[in-house]
């Protein structure tokens, strides 16, 4: 994703207010109470100024993503926009409700938790519950008892780097060294393989993760 930063300083608030300060204790003349009520105003003013640079970036996080299933997300906790942000995408993916058979379906294959969550850079596909629920259950079964082929089909829905919107679209390998294309952009929807991208572009520590309502088969 791009990688979002959060937070902003107002040091550019800052150093204005010091250099207007600094200019008045500079000019010549008598007055010099002035002079030092102008310099007062300053410092009383820029701390003040702070938080109105901090204020609106709580909601970064919700704010980059789309898709009408992002309404299904937490508004508060870990498993929220805010949340996820500050974990990485395994660890994320366990404190979200809609992603309860996803994060079962990692936690079978060995490792692959701490792969996904000690990866510098990924974007993740990650299938809701209800795309699992629409496999047959003989096949889940199956999968869930064999890590090996679970590891292909979820390295599938992976691929490196995080990408906003307009990056991730088009041809992408993934790390199940094939291929997936991405078509459409946030404002008139996004599909994957066919797959409707349901809440895009959601934030983690180290990942990107589009939200889809079908498990992609390699």
């Amino acid at each position: 994703m791009k990688r979002t930063t959060l937070r902003r300083s107002g040091a550019a608030a800052a150093v204005l207010a010091l250099s207007m300060g600094l200019a008045a204790c500079s000019d010549e003349g008598s007055d010099n109470d002035a002079a030092s009520d102008t310099s007062s105003e300053t410092s009383e003013t820029t701390p003040s100024e702070e938080p109105t640079t901090e204020e609106p970036m709580t909601d970064d996080a919700a704010a980059q993503t789309f898709g009408d299933g992002c309404a299904s997300i937490p508004t508060e906790g870990k498993g929220s926009f805010n949340g996820m942000v500050t974990d990485p995408v395994a660890t994320a993916a366990s404190n979200n409700p809609l992603l309860k058979t996803l994060v079962t379906a990692v936690g079978a294959v060995p490792g692959l938790a701490d792969t996904l969550n000690g990866a510098e850079a990924l974007t993740v596909f990650a299938p809701i519950d209800d795309a699992f629920a629409a496999v047959p259950k003989d096949t889940l079964d199956g999968l869930l008892a064999d890590p090996d082929m679970l590891g292909k089909v979820l390295s599938h829905h992976v691929v490196a780097g995080q990408l906003d919107p307009t990056a991730v679209v088009g041809e992408q390998q993934t790390l199940n060294n094939d291929s997936i294309t991405i078509e459409g952009d946030a404002e008139s929807g996004m599909t994957v393989n066919g797959a409707n991208v349901l809440c895009g572009n959601i934030p983690t520590k180290n990942a990107t993760v589009y939200v889809i309502d079908q498990v992609l088969v390699p």
